[in-house]
This record gives structure tokens, sequence and C-alpha cells, in this order.
């Protein structure tokens, strides 16, 4: 299927690897020109090196900075003023009991969960409604409407996306602008696998995965984390002409972890 974004600008926040680098690679496929990003410059020449081995036609350019940084959001915005698609896919997340999250944490996961996204959307919605067109992307989770016990901050600022992304939407009415969110599940990212690998006492990641949809995540009706690939193919769907009419909505492709008809 022809997308139809060959040409377009696209900006991946958090790309360097996981979701955000399944994103970006597949848009770079569709013919975009992308612009990839995390804050360690080796590990960006690895990933755009990795795109241009399996895909030696893409366009790929690099963007090394904290995002989480508002002078590093301006510095990105004066490098690439015009940027049609915008997936704001930066995130982290990290266990840890309420009673030992502090001030300083919850203003860590809020800078570069929400603000980053808040930031970069301010800086590249006047090109696109100056195109009358644009498309933008936050990646929330099924954590921001069944808040994890375990990470009370991390599914506080996925729900905040959800906020930003209906609002936005309905900020860019009547327009050529499209904003949603994106509620991946359980997925098989790097991130994932290493935090596994920590916490998993030496068993093999099969195994803890099958333990996982039993007693963590028994909700699950594909009863296995999603692969990257997954979560990406949606998200470049909606950033294509061909979803022009699916705008203000929260898309999950959580493997139906989350028990709601709607």
């Amino acid at each position: 299927m022809d997308l139809q974004i060959a040409g377009k600008k696209a900006f991946v926040s958090g790309s360097s690897q996981g979701i955000g680098f399944a994103i970006a690679k597949t848009l770079a496929t569709e013919g975009a020109q992308v612009v990839i990003n995390g804050r360690s410059e080796s590990k960006l020449n690895a990933a755009k090196q990795k795109i241009l081995t399996e895909y030696p036609q893409a366009h790929v350019e690099c963007f090394a900075g904290d995002l989480s940084d508002a002078d590093v959001c301006q510095q990105l915005a004066n490098e690439h003023s015009a940027v049609d698609i915008l997936v704001n896919a930066l995130g982290i997340f990290e266990p840890k009991d309420f009673l030992d999250i502090p001030d300083e944490d919850w203003e860590r996961f809020f800078n570069v969960n929400v603000l980053s996204g808040v930031r970069l959307s301010r800086a590249y919605l006047p090109y696109m409604l100056e195109q009358d067109w644009g498309r933008i992307i936050f990646i929330s989770s099924e954590s921001a409407v069944q808040i994890p016990q375990e990470m009370i901050h991390y599914g506080t600022t996925k729900t905040a996306l959800l906020a930003v992304s209906r609002g936005l939407a309905e900020t860019c009415a009547g327009t050529g602008i499209t904003v949603n969110a994106v509620l991946p599940g359980p997925t098989r990212s790097e991130g994932v696998v290493e935090f596994v690998n920590q916490i998993s006492g030496g068993q093999d990641f099969e195994t803890f995965e099958k333990e996982f949809f039993q007693s963590v995540r028994p909700s699950s009706l594909i009863k296995r984390f999603a692969e990257v690939q997954e979560v990406a193919n949606m998200v470049v769907y909606l950033c294509s002409p061909l979803a022009s009419a699916t705008t203000g909505a929260a898309i999950r492709v959580d493997g139906g972890v989350v028990k709601a008809c709607v």
C-alpha cells in the first residue's frame, strides 16, 4: 500500500532504538525524509546506518540532544524549521513504589514524557497551519488508562498525553492537521528486554513472558509482548493522508490488555 508520504519531512523523538526507531525506519521506507533523535550521537549514527544498510535509498538525518531541555527543543526547531510529521515517541519508565518517588522524579518524568512533546508541537504547529497539512502523534501507553501501581508517575504522564493530544486536535479543528495518541501495550523493545534481564533472576525471556501474561497482564488477548514493528505500522498509517478522518483519537495497540469495548 502506498501511504502517500514520500517527500514529507518527519521528526521522531526518542528514535535511536525501540518503538521510536521502528517508527522512524518505517517512515523512511515509505519515502519520508526522517530526522531521528536521541541523546547519544554514537547510538544515533548506528541507528542511521542500520536504516541505510537495509534501505540504501532512505533519507535520514540525526539530531542529538536531550529534548526534556527547552533550549534543546528550540535548537532543534532552529535547525529543522519545517516538519510535516511529528511523532513524540520520547519516553522513560521505571518501576518504583509510590512512597519512594520524590518530587524530582515526578518533575523528570513530566519533563521527558510530556513537556518534550508539548514544546515540539508548539514549535511545529505554526508551519503545519501555514501548509494546512500535518500529522502529530503522541506515543502514550495502555498504562494511561490502567495506571500501574508499580509506576504511578509513568502512568500519570501517559494519561497527560491523552489530554494534550485531544486538546490539540480540538485546536486544529477544520484544518488538514490531525492529532492522535497511540497506546502501545507491553512491547518487546530493547529497553523492556534489558529491564526483564535485570529483574528475571536469570530466566530466559520466553519463560518470563509466559509468567508475565499469566500474573501481571492476564487481560492480554494476544498473550505475548507486541513487536515494535507492530506498533510502528499503526503509527505510520496514522501519519499518512489515508488516515485523514482519524483525529482526536486514542488508538490502542495493546494486544487487548485494556478491557473496554471502545
